[in-house]
């Protein structure tokens, strides 16, 4: 059966940059660019138990079941509610794992690039300390190999983030080097490396402690913008799980986990703003990935609030926190539609992104009209929040 084809116009014939969509691996992304030695313990897909599941290292089992998530059928329709979970990669539209196969469907949807996050490692790349020092570095380097190959191969329309040896600040910087000299765009990393404990038993700090320093320099320095995707580390990953109360049908508590994972993001937001950091690092670009809009006003104008009423003001921020959002972050709407232009007026026209989320359960698919939603911008505002700030933002030139 034949694709059906989507509306171009839903965008109005402006340019679009799609700043959230997802890949599913293809089997033999490690396997295939593996060095013999490894090519048995890197990132592949087994039959174990009778159950084909992504393993690494001696059959660690990163994904029982090896579902591909993604929710667009091979005939480019959408399957509803959680039926994705049923299904296996040889169902799925071919355009979540291929890349001329995402390019046609970004021809139809009038997309002209995309930013691609990672599946099977964690949106933050969490996933990689589970193995050996040696192993795990590779791991992380054979994908950012593999997404440089990805985004040439796409005509330079879609643009993966790489993944960082968060581990270790270090590996991080020589890393950042090496994506940036590969073309790659932007990178993802996990929200909490404080709570993973190194081999030594000591805990890695947090990201506004003077020890990650030399990473935000490499990343001021080579202008690449740092992305946290909701669900970017093991603590905060929890799509069904603590939220929702156990007497909750299943497809509840996974609609109660999303909606809170949005809103999660705060927590690294409100973080990074009140560490101090950005008084010292005053170029660093921050996005907040697959986190809607409408919960950052409130969030600003309570930290504001607190500061002001528990004495923190003592901490002496050079800025009132609200005020370094405009200065340094970045946030992305999709299905939002009641207060959209009036949250995006309050964040500031040129700190929102479009993002459709593809192709994973809750993505926008297909778009509705985006003239619509944007009612009451100006035509220079749409374009700005449909591809100029997203081109701006990871140096994307369309």
């Amino acid at each position: 059966m034949n694709q059906p084809v989507l509306d171009r116009s839903v965008f109005g014939g402006r340019k679009v940059i799609d700043v959230d969509t997802h890949l599913v691996e293809p089997f033999d992304l490690w396997s295939s660019r593996a060095p013999a030695t490894m090519r048995d313990r890197l990132p592949r897909v087994k039959v174990i138990d009778g159950v084909r599941s992504w393993v690494i290292d001696d059959d660690r089992i990163l994904s029982k079941g090896a579902v591909p998530a993604c929710t667009i059928s091979k005939e480019g329709t959408k399957w509803p509610g959680l039926e994705f979970i049923q299904k296996q990669i040889e169902d799925v539209d071919p355009s979540a794992y291929s890349v001329p196969e995402r390019v046609a469907v970004m021809d139809r949807m009038g997309i002209d690039a995309q930013i691609i996050y990672p599946n099977i490692l964690g949106f933050g790349g969490q996933k990689a300390v589970e193995v050996d020092d040696q192993l795990r570095l590779a791991t992380v380097q054979i994908f950012n190999d593999a997404m440089a190959e990805f985004q040439a191969d796409s005509g330079q329309r879609m643009f993966p983030m790489a993944m960082l040896p968060w581990w270790d600040v270090g590996l991080a910087v020589t890393e950042i080097e090496r994506i940036h000299a590969l073309g790659l765009k932007g990178l993802n990393i996990n929200s909490d490396p404080h709570l993973f404990r190194r081999a030594d038993g000591t805990m890695l700090p947090d990201l506004g402690r003077p020890y990650w320093y030399p990473m935000w320099e490499a990343c001021e320095a080579l202008d690449l913008p740092i992305n946290f995707h909701i669900g970017a580390s093991e603590q905060s990953m929890d799509f069904v799980g603590t939220q929702g109360w156990p007497g909750l049908h299943q497809d509840m508590r996974s609609g109660l986990g999303g909606a809170m994972l949005f809103i999660n993001n705060g927590k690294t937001m409100g973080n990074l703003i009140l560490s101090g950091l950005l008084d010292r690092f005053t170029r660093l670009k921050f996005v907040s990935v697959e986190s809607g809009l409408g919960w950052i006003p409130f969030l600003l104008e309570a930290i504001n609030y607190q500061m002001a009423e528990t004495g923190a003001n003592a901490c002496k921020l050079q800025r009132k926190p609200r005020e370094y959002f405009k200065t340094n972050f970045y946030a992305c709407f999709w299905f939002e539609r009641t207060n959209l232009v009036h949250d995006i007026r309050q964040l500031g026209v040129n700190n929102c992104l479009f993002e459709t989320d593809y192709p994973h359960p809750i993505c926008l698919y297909p778009v509705d009209n985006m003239d619509i939603a944007l009612q009451g911008l100006t035509e220079a505002e749409k374009v700005k929040v449909l591809s100029g700030n997203a081109s701006r933002v990871y140096n994307i030139k369309l």
